[in-house]
């Protein structure tokens, strides 16, 4: 790909971005974007395959550019489960209010745009699957409660890490980031977390 294809592949995904976020993800066609950016709908799809690769492809190149699998890595590397939660849970709730706008459009859109619905879903799938890293580190490092699999612990980890419960503490209830991360953390490490006793050691790192 030359630097000028790159460009405006750049270009295109900043843009439609911009248009998410913006429009709250209703009536974003390909012909708005291609006209925000200057181009021909064909020059679009030069660059996606269709309108839901595009989306798709907007989410990642959101998390590249605020570098959220880096910041994802580092603290599934914390060096055991515990310290791995506490920094899942740092790192998302710093990272939900940089892209509330946008997850805010796809939300709104995807139970009737299937492009919508690709994108939200691919992004969730990646926090997930950092999810399942951690508390697979939890069971091998012995300290997830017997009463869970590794496969629950991590859907449930998952499920009250969601976006819309941060909305709902956040936005509607006036809780604080700090607030939430707190209570993530803490609600986490008490349901899926075994009793000292029942690992013979601390749960301290």
């Amino acid at each position: 790909m030359s630097r000028g294809q790159r460009d405006t592949r750049a270009r295109i995904l900043q843009t439609t971005w911009r248009l998410l976020e913006s429009n709250r993800g209703q009536g974003v066609r390909l012909e708005d974007i291609a006209q925000a950016v200057g181009v021909s709908r064909r020059a679009v799809y030069l660059h996606f395959d269709s309108r839901a690769d595009l989306f798709v492809a907007t989410v990642r190149y959101v998390d590249e550019v605020l570098r959220m699998p880096e910041r994802i890595q580092q603290a599934c590397e914390a060096g055991n489960g515990v310290l791995g939660i506490e920094g899942l849970v740092s790192v998302w709730g710093n990272y939900i209010p940089e892209i509330y706008g946008l997850a805010k459009a796809l939300l709104a859109q995807r139970e009737t745009d299937e492009a919508a619905a690709a994108a939200w879903a691919d992004r969730m799938e990646a926090l997930y699957q950092a999810c399942l890293r951690i508390v697979r580190q939890l069971a091998d490092d012995g300290q997830l409660a017997p009463e869970w699999t590794v496969e629950t612990a991590a859907q449930f980890f998952f499920a009250l890490s969601s976006i819309e419960i941060w909305e709902r503490l956040v936005i509607e209830r006036g809780w604080s980031p700090v607030q939430f991360e707190e209570w993530l953390a803490d609600s986490a490490r008490r349901l899926v977390l075994a009793e000292p006793s029942q690992t013979g050691a601390g749960l301290a790192p």
